[in-house]
């Protein structure tokens, strides 16, 4: 490939991501603006099931349905239950405290991958790597600030999406070599539905609701008829679901991952900007620290990545399936 046509190629993949961060960022916005009216479990499902359609076609684009078949099953449901676990405490979260927080906390799964890397794929870490996990988790204690009278566990929900995030990511390096994402994607699709199905049969009819907890009545609303005015809403959310991951990978199919990755922390501003314009919510000085810590530390991570020639996962660094 001549460098006037991989300097093409990183320009699409840059303006792929750009294009798929917007959607994915914008399906955050949808899921909050739901979460006073409607049950977790519900949007979920709602949203995996216009995913899958869309999966489907995007299936039979790539090859075939014969490439559903894959001699990994358990690691994809595996995957599956960890990114349903990432998704359900990221959008708890989202549900109780600000849009852009919320988002920074959850970038530092790059940095749980890397220190993952070293008991899950034997690979070693060195001191200035360790030094950029360190201060990105100084971060995310910033942003929860605890101790200052304003601590709330609901913060801690988006670490955990982190982490989760991180270990499924752990089981892509795995899969990506056999598998096709968009099998994978059907996979994870199938498990939001059996696992939102689940939820809602043992918890939707709300009986435990009424918590006066943004995050915990969100999980335990009952099921209700959306109204007409909100059917946009949900079906942004299946179609974003569906197209959102797809634009990532993509991303990175065009372009070279060392330079595409960056750009996936526009997450960040976008969150801010949506979170500011729709709730009227802007970061305090504190929590614009802690951000700045986050951010950096996870762009010397990809930086480190980069000179190594290691990618820091299989197809792409940085969430989502969300």
């Amino acid at each position: 490939m001549t460098d006037t046509a991989a300097t093409s190629d990183n320009v699409r993949g840059i303006y792929t991501i750009l294009v798929g961060m917007l959607v994915i960022t914008l399906q955050d916005s949808a899921v909050k603006l739901l979460s006073p009216d409607y049950a977790l479990h519900q949007i979920m499902l709602s949203r995996a099931v216009l995913a899958l359609v869309i999966t489907f076609g995007i299936l039979k684009y790539e090859g075939g349905f014969h490439l559903l078949r894959t001699k990994h099953l358990k690691w994809h449901l595996a995957r599956g239950g960890l990114i349903v676990t990432a998704n359900m405490t990221f959008f708890l979260a989202v549900a109780a405290m600000p849009l852009g927080e919320a988002v920074a906390i959850f970038f530092v799964a790059p940095l749980f991958i890397t220190a993952m890397s070293v008991p899950f794929l034997g690979e070693k870490v060195g001191p200035r790597r360790w030094a950029a996990v360190m201060v990105g988790l100084a971060g995310v204690v910033v942003v929860m600030r605890p101790g200052a009278g304003i601590f709330d566990w609901v913060v801690v929900l988006p670490v955990i999406a982190a982490f989760t995030y991180a270990l499924m990511q752990m089981l892509t390096r795995k899969l990506g070599a056999t598998d096709k994402a968009s099998t994978m994607a059907f996979y994870i699709q199938m498990t939001f539905i059996a696992v939102s199905l689940c939820i809602g049969l043992g918890l939707g009819d709300g009986r435990y609701a009424g918590t006066g907890n943004p995050s915990l009545d969100f999980l335990f609303r009952e099921w209700r008829m959306p109204q007409t005015e909100d059917i946009p809403l949900f079906l942004w959310c299946g179609v974003s679901s569906g197209f959102g991951g797809y634009l990532l990978s993509q991303a990175y199919r065009l372009g070279e991952a060392a330079i595409v990755a960056p750009f996936e922390y526009i997450a960040l501003p976008m969150a801010v900007l949506w979170g500011f314009l729709v709730w009227g919510d802007l970061p305090d000085q504190t929590a614009v620290i802690g951000m700045a810590l986050i951010l950096a530390s996870g762009l010397y991570i990809l930086y480190r990545e980069s000179v190594r020639g290691r990618p820091l996962v299989q197809e792409r660094p940085m969430p989502r399936n969300r």
